[in-house]
């Protein structure tokens, strides 16, 4: 099972590079960043936080970071046109040597949408949208030119040049819904990735695999992947809107272990709770000596 960071977009520069380097120079798998341009609205969220912008960060560490891959976690579709995004994913991959994973969703951050006057319709038309922006992506990067009539994007004759390194680069769908996402996962992601559990993870991805027989495709060639907040040593803080694990190493190895049995393929540990300079390195040590045991 390989093991990638997440570092918090809302650190500055210098602490994300950090992470990356200290990563890349123990022997983890890669490196994640989300793409938001602020802290979602809530209870204890500061909506004045600063929040570096994910495509510049990912080639950033592109070109600082050797060797782990890196990605996004993951791109929202409503935020940029879907060629833009394919143009960007394969510049990222000439900077970092074919070393980058595109990761996209339909988006859903209320507050961005809000304040950027950026349109985020009904839950239909966003993943009819998205579905539109994966064939647009997988043409413009797969393809010599792409020609495509859709509700939402309309292409004629485009190129994306150069094609990426990777052949192909490697899209990863984040999605959680069973009903529909995650048979958009089946039909089009070389990864899936969620938040969840190993109960959840295991579950989740028996759908896939059920949408992967039902349109005849080997569920074997979709990579899962997963995060939830991670807690080395210390108490799990309570009414947190996403699963967490740890609380000391031991459970930590435990929820590994459990990871590794639902068929995960990469466990993605998000910086939140590692703590800050010297302590997070440590933790993230940690975490390693755990996931390679």
């Amino acid at each position: 099972m390989r093991i990638s960071i997440w570092p918090g977009a809302g650190q500055p520069w210098s602490d994300i590079v950090a992470a990356g380097r200290h990563a890349e120079e123990t022997g983890w798998d890669g490196i994640w960043i989300a793409d938001h341009f602020m802290p979602n609205a809530g209870p204890g969220r500061d909506p004045l936080a600063p929040t570096l912008e994910a495509g510049s960060l990912v080639a950033a560490l592109a070109a600082a970071v050797p060797r782990v891959r890196i990605g996004t976690l993951v791109y929202g579709n409503t935020y940029r046109h879907p060629a833009v995004v394919a143009n960007m994913a394969a510049t990222v991959d000439h900077i970092s040597g074919g070393r980058f994973t595109l990761g996209v969703g339909a988006g859903w951050q209320v507050n961005e949408h809000q304040q950027y006057g950026i349109d985020l319709p009904p839950t239909k038309q966003l993943l009819d949208r998205f579905v539109e922006a994966l064939q647009v992506i997988h043409g413009l990067l797969r393809t010599p030119s792409t020609t495509f009539a859709g509700e939402y994007y309309q292409l004629t004759d485009a190129v994306c040049e150069p094609k990426p390194l990777q052949d192909p680069l490697p899209v990863m769908i984040g999605a959680k819904g069973e009903k529909r996402m995650l048979d958009v996962v089946a039909q089009y992601a070389d990864q899936w990735n969620t938040w969840g559990l190993p109960d959840v993870i295991a579950r989740k991805s028996a759908i896939i695999d059920r949408f992967c027989a039902e349109r005849g495709r080997d569920p074997k060639s979709i990579l899962r992947t997963a995060q939830a907040l991670t807690v080395v040593d210390g108490p799990l803080p309570e009414g947190l809107p996403v699963p967490a694990i740890g609380g000391s190493p031991a459970k930590l190895a435990d929820a590994v272990a459990e990871y590794r049995a639902a068929g995960l393929d990469e466990l993605i540990i998000p910086d939140g709770f590692l703590g800050t300079g010297p302590e997070k390195l440590k933790n993230m040590d940690t975490v390693l000596s755990l996931v390679r045991a």
